[in-house]
């Protein structure tokens, strides 16, 4: 649960997820908040054993904490690793459908645009930002998934090791495309599973047009290099969208397996 100023959200999202996954262990990676987050969650950690904290220097983005996050948990041996947000948009209660769906799949997307998902008290053009990025995402990279760009997310470990996720230099939400792209291209099954996203009601959303920036143009280079034969790929520009070596049940979709044009096991590079 990556954090940065949510001192007025995290600890009712924490109350909340504790009472419904009682069994799950919670990692607040905080980005040296100033309004005293981290000092928030350490508090928590003292009073409950099963939740830790992880502090950071600065402010270094969602793919940064994520990545490091991840890290953690792999080196405690945890099996099924989940991101999410600790504003309150995704529900705690729900997770435990991700849970359950992971058993049978390599990666669970909480998804919104699939039958069943749905969204609450977002404005249009917040919409026609995240609808129109999976559009992009899944024309451009040959993605069968309904939610691109969804932050809700369980992964089993052996996923997460597969694909060489600490390679993943995208931030902002282009984070969750990189990392979708990356598990579709190693061939392993994604689920898609509805759920509700809800627009935070406390503290300040960070999105801005620089994440929406990123997204667009490492998706257009991707894109471009899966329509270019791999013996022309050559140049600065090739070189930064080339991949690197190595660095359902009801309410789900999932994707098939297919040619991902990445090349099977193959990943990608931010």
């Amino acid at each position: 649960m990556p954090t940065y100023d949510e001192a007025e959200s995290l600890p009712g999202t924490l109350e909340r997820l504790r009472s419904c996954v009682p069994d799950a262990d919670v990692l607040v990676v905080d980005d040296a908040s100033p309004d005293g987050t981290g000092r928030l969650a350490d508090e928590r950690a003292l009073r409950d054993p099963a939740v830790h904290v992880l502090h950071r220097t600065g402010k270094d983005g969602l793919g940064a904490a994520y990545r490091a996050g991840f890290a953690w948990g792999l080196d405690r041996g945890y099996d099924v690793l989940v991101e999410m947000d600790a504003d309150g948009s995704h529900l705690p209660e729900e997770l435990p459908h991700l849970l359950a769906a992971v058993a049978s799949a390599d990666l669970v997307i909480g998804s919104r645009w699939v039958p069943g998902g749905s969204v609450v008290n977002w404005p249009w053009h917040r919409r026609m930002i995240s609808r129109g990025g999976t559009m992009y995402a899944r024309l451009a990279l040959g993605l069968p998934v309904h939610d691109t760009t969804a932050g809700f997310r369980a992964f089993r470990a052996d996923t997460l090791r597969r694909i060489a996720f600490a390679g993943v230099a995208s931030q902002g939400y282009c984070f969750q495309i990189d990392m979708t792209r990356r598990v579709h291209a190693a061939g392993l099954r994604i689920v898609e599973v509805p759920v509700t996203f809800v627009e935070r009601a406390l503290g300040r959303s960070k999105m801005s047009s620089a994440i929406v920036r990123e997204a667009l143009w490492r998706v257009t280079l991707w894109g471009l290099a899966r329509r270019v034969p791999r013996r022309l790929r050559v140049g600065p520009l090739a070189r930064a969208a080339l991949p690197r070596p190595s660095d359902a049940g009801p309410g789900q979709h999932e994707t098939p397996v297919q040619d991902r044009g990445l090349g099977a096991g193959s990943d990608g590079s931010g």
